[in-house]
């Protein structure tokens, strides 16, 4: 009876040694779903042969790296609405210990603070036809982010150049997306910078996905680790003429190849924030001081934010490098503004960004957006007049508006003050009895006539042509319609002559 006991107990442990022996990967024990996109057969625009190549051999490493993949080559709009919403049946039935990824490659716009996917069918005539005839990304987000999950990921190579004529004064590139905004656990990657314009490249795959392809392969990489590696690639690709970025909210830890540990990170942390802690100008140049400038330039691509590129642009001046990052970093300064701008949406912000950025190629849509809001009747909660905006205000000229009173929390360059009918009345309790009703002063332009006492026999002509229609037969008891309530001291409210 011991045997079989025995033999189970070896057979258990040549089971464990073999799974300890598999990949990593094949021996994780979260859920991986992906949703690879792949736009090239566009109808109205020229094609984009390098997306069905890049969707392609992304499917093929996400298949390597333990991910279940759904391929959906070519979507028109509602075809692309109902992937998405078939991968988020998928992922919310696969439970909260999944990670689910979106790859899209193809077009992207950027409309009115608005960032969209294009569909294959897309014909606009007109900037307004985007919203009717795309796809919100912020609603794929927050498809996704509504979903219990270990994490989420997107990778967007969408950031080309905007092929269709009608839409002239669209926003160069996509918008930036702050995942903190969001529900925690969402990783997002764009091909370059916001506001900015990818390559489709010279070769079968674009320089985004080539760098994609040949790094996350590397195992036991993290994830904020293999998209820094990235983005240095792609800049050496493109002689620094396109960057890649990101945002992260992540809260556990994730690798393509190789076991994520799925630990939580540090509470009130996320993983990006562990892994490079934000650092002053003056900081950056302490680092930067001293190194080759081929060193220092991998340094400050790798972290991509304003402090590391201003601090190499004042100690790296001739460098060659340093006119094309110095640009990057103007250009980012410039998107975090309309970031700003667009998320407070008064016409303070977008004056704001106007005064800085009047010659932008986003500054026709923010006098649009201005035009919007800057006749738009509302009032401040107390709690919201309180707090600062985030962006230095542009002077505004109060106009007409009147002065609110010292008990009026709003403030008039922000929000136009509306001025309330007031019963002033006073209360029942308190109310003065009065025998006689005071006689009401007309206004200048009423005609008014004054009434005899009443006498015997019928009215003088002069009194009864006076007297509005609805006067009838008993006027000395104020009989009569509407108009002839004469009797009680009032006048006709239909007879403004």
């Amino acid at each position: 009876m011991r045997r079989p006991v025995l033999c189970n107990l070896i057979l258990a442990s040549g089971l464990l040694a073999l799974t300890q022996l598999m990949t990593p990967t094949e021996a994780a024990a979260e859920a991986r779903l992906a949703l690879v996109i792949g736009q090239s057969a566009y109808r109205t625009v020229p094609e984009l042969p390098n997306a069905a190549n890049d969707a392609k051999g992304m499917a093929e490493l996400l298949g390597n790296a333990g991910f279940t993949v759904t391929s959906a080559p070519n979507l028109a709009q509602n075809e692309m609405r109902q992937a998405i919403s078939d991968f988020a049946g998928k992922v919310s039935a696969s439970g909260a210990d999944t990670v689910a990824l979106v790859f899209y490659a193809g077009h992207g716009l950027q409309i009115d603070g608005e960032n969209y996917l294009v569909p294959v069918d897309l014909d606009p005539k007109r900037e307004a036809d985007i919203p009717l005839q795309g796809v919100r990304l912020n609603d794929m987000l927050n498809t996704l982010g509504a979903l219990p999950t270990r994490a989420r990921i997107f990778m967007l190579d969408a950031c080309r150049n905007n092929p269709f004529p009608a839409l002239s004064g669209a926003g160069h590139g996509l918008a930036i997306v702050d995942t903190k905004a969001g529900a925690p656990g969402s990783f997002i990657s764009y091909s370059t910078s916001p506001g900015a314009e990818a390559e489709d490249g010279s070769g079968a795959d674009s320089p985004y996905t080539t760098a994609a392809l040949a790094v996350a392969k590397q195992p036991n990489v993290p994830i904020e680790e293999v998209f820094k590696r990235i983005r240095i690639a792609v800049a050496q690709s493109t002689d620094g003429r396109q960057i890649p970025w990101e945002s992260s909210s992540l809260t556990t830890d994730f690798k393509f190849f190789g076991e994520s540990s799925g630990q939580p990170a540090a509470p009130g942390a996320n993983a990006m924030a562990l892994a490079s802690t934000p650092r002053s100008v003056a900081d950056w140049r302490k680092d930067l001081q001293g190194k080759d400038a081929k060193v220092a330039y991998d340094l400050v691509i790798a972290d991509d934010t304003v402090e590391a590129y201003q601090a190499y642009v004042e100690l790296y001046a001739q460098d060659l490098r340093t006119p094309r990052l110095r640009t990057v970093m103007e250009r980012r300064r410039q998107m975090l503004a309309w970031d700003r701008a667009v998320a407070i949406n008064t016409r303070a912000s977008y004056e704001a960004y106007l005064a800085n950025w009047d010659n932008s190629d986003l500054a026709a849509t923010a006098r649009r957006l201005l035009l919007r809001v800057q006749n738009r009747n509302y009032v401040l909660p107390v709690a919201a007049a309180a707090v600062p905006v985030a962006v230095a205000m542009a002077p505004t000229c109060p106009c007409s508006a009147p002065t609110p009173p010292a008990s009026t929390p709003v403030n008039p360059t922000i929000a136009p003050i509306i001025k309330k009918r007031v019963d002033d009345t006073p209360p029942p309790s308190k109310r003065k009895v009065v025998d006689t009703p005071p006689k009401r002063r007309p206004p200048p332009d009423e005609v008014v006539v004054e009434r005899a006492p009443p006498q015997q026999g019928p009215p003088p002509a002069a009194i009864m042509q006076g007297i509005g229609i609805g006067v009838g037969i008993g006027m000395g008891m104020g009989g009569g319609g509407r108009g002839g309530e004469m009797g009680h001291g009032d006048y006709g409210r239909g007879n403004r002559y």
